[in-house]
């Protein structure tokens, strides 16, 4: 799972840097970051031997595979948005279930596998947009990306807890799959302040539905 979600995210991290049109070296570094970040500050966090990705170099490795198969094949970040949702779902709950099992592994209660399981799903991608100086999509306008990590890290402590990790990871990934697919395709955010009004297609279909009839009501 881990290395899936390496691979995936280093792909994007690819397309990332064909959008903003850095070099070779700008796509391994983009694509790395973007692969191995969320997996090293969960790993520097736990503090429990050194980090994964530098004992295994399969992980490295399938960073630097998905960064150059994105160089050579011409991918942007629109195209990976259209073409790669469903993996990019899949993806989320690959990571939040390994960020949250590692740290229970380690001894740790629920609420730092919560925390460490959404850190590992979204701190690659946090990471690369700091160093390409955007803020950060995790933070709006995505389709409640780190909702979902937080909702399939809570589904797999609860099954641990239960004493049933299996059913934790394959629902924790299903919940993915079906959580973040359906927040893109209706278009749901969460609120950016007090003034905040939805922007779902439900919500803009029910508007256009109401607004003719107010209108008529108010000119009656």
């Amino acid at each position: 799972m881990d290395l899936a979600g390496v691979f995936s995210c280093a792909l994007l991290g690819g397309a990332v840097a064909r959008t903003v049109g850095l070099d070779l070296f700008g796509f391994l570094v983009v694509g790395i970051i973007s692969g191995l970040g969320g997996g090293l500050i969960r790993d520097v966090l736990l503090q429990h031997g050194t980090p994964v990705a530098l004992t295994d170099y399969a992980y490295l490795s399938t960073a630097v595979a998905g960064s150059v198969v994105v160089f050579l094949i011409k991918l942007s970040e629109q195209s990976w948005n259209r073409l790669f949702t469903a993996l990019d779902a899949a993806v989320i709950g690959f990571w939040a279930v390994a960020g949250a099992n590692k740290t229970l592994a380690a001894g740790l209660g629920w609420l730092p596998a919560v925390l460490l399981g959404t850190v590992t799903a979204v701190g690659g991608g946090a990471l690369r947009d700091v160093i390409l100086g955007r803020v950060p999509a995790v933070f709006g306008g995505n389709g409640l990306y780190a909702t979902v990590a937080v909702a399939v890290a809570g589904v797999m402590v609860a099954c641990s807890y239960l004493g049933v990790p299996q059913v934790g990871i394959g629902l924790g990934i299903v919940l993915a799959l079906v959580f973040r697919l359906t927040a893109v395709h209706y278009g749901w955010n969460l609120p950016t302040g007090l003034d905040w009004q939805p922007q779902s297609k439900v919500v803009s279909a029910v508007r256009r539905r109401v607004a003719p009839a107010t209108r008529d009501g108010e000119e009656e």
